[in-house]
């Protein structure tokens, strides 16, 4: 595939519109690009922070969440990211803000929608020291709010782009020490995702819904794809699996969950199923929108198929945090 010579962001914009294409109906290729993109993108970011500000004056580590983390992009994606940097008082704060303001733009710039929940570098929330970090993620489970234990099983989704992935690392023990002194906390995690919407009626019937100008759809990613990342990533916490990817945390699961693991290839075909219905799709806002009146009869089959097993996944997923528990 070919690459732009100079990385401005208009460059790189372009790059991505004339390059997408060719990838947008293979999952592993369209995120292989996403990566190259993402990460040649926050370079050009560093760069242009570097011209004005001078270069970092701490080792850092930019990191995606959500999606992006998890290899997981469909065509359009939102930003979710963060930044951890090396200091023991924090004056390089200000320096990381601008840089994670600037990776906010670029990101932007390049078609990445800036996250409505501003889960980016460019927030205080988001962008700290590594000790800055370890305090936050501390208070966060100290807390155990719905919203905190939200924002922790944010921030574990996550991957570093740029840096040493050790600070992430660090951080991800900091939550597997926490778990280890109070695995009650697996079944606060499990109430934080457990909220989902019906997608079957009595019938056999897909359910329907309605947003905005958009009726009969189904909002493809919170109602059939968060059932398989949400009880991976609760498994992973159980079991202290720090890769972020949901085909990889199957893979490395314990032989005792093979029940779960047999559902690894069941995940792999959804994701690709997705990408059958978004090539002509345009925006981010429409992109997880599937029309269910546009589908075959076979293509609806296999949906249901898709959804019975994220059920089943889920009620294996609780049975294995009430056993890890002490419960039965």
């Amino acid at each position: 595939m070919k690459q732009p010579m100079v990385n401005t962001y208009e460059q790189l914009k372009g790059w991505r519109m004339s390059s997408i294409e060719q990838v947008k109906y293979d999952h592993t290729k369209l995120n292989e690009f996403h990566d190259e993109l993402i990460t040649k993108t926050v370079k050009a970011a560093i760069e242009n922070v570097t011209s004005e500000w001078g270069p970092p004056p701490a080792h850092f580590a930019f990191f995606m969440m959500g999606s992006a983390a998890r290899f997981e992009q469909a065509l359009w994606s939102d930003q979710d990211h963060g930044l951890v940097y090396l200091s023991t008082n924090d004056r390089e704060k200000d320096y990381f803000l601008k840089l994670g303001k600037e990776i906010s733009t670029a990101l932007a710039c390049v078609g990445y929608v800036r996250c409505d929940g501003l889960v980016m570098a460019s927030s205080e929330r988001w962008c700290k020291s590594l000790l800055s970090w370890n305090a936050q993620i501390q208070d966060w489970i100290e807390e155990e709010s719905f919203e905190t234990l939200r924002h922790l099983l944010t921030f574990f989704d996550s991957r570093v782009f740029i840096g040493n992935p050790s600070l992430l690392d660090e951080l991800k023990d900091v939550i597997f020490l926490n778990l280890k002194e109070n695995p009650s906390l697996m079944q606060r995690f499990y109430e934080n995702v457990e909220r989902r919407k019906k997608a079957i009626g009595v019938f056999g019937q897909l359910l329907v819904e309605s947003y905005g100008s958009h009726h009969n759809v189904i909002h493809l990613k919170n109602t059939v794809l968060f059932p398989y990342v949400n009880s991976l990533r609760l498994l992973a916490l159980q079991e202290q699996i720090k890769a972020p990817e949901t085909l990889v945390r199957f893979e490395q699961l314990p032989d005792q969950l093979i029940e779960v693991k047999k559902l690894r290839e069941t995940f792999a075909r959804l994701l690709q199923f997705r990408l059958r219905f978004q090539g002509n799709e345009q925006s981010y806002e429409t992109i997880h929108l599937l029309k269910v009146d546009k589908l075959t009869s076979n293509e609806k089959q296999e949906l249901k198929e898709y959804i019975r097993s994220g059920a089943r996944l889920y009620k294996l997923t609780k049975k294995h945090i009430d056993k890890g528990c002490g419960m039965k």
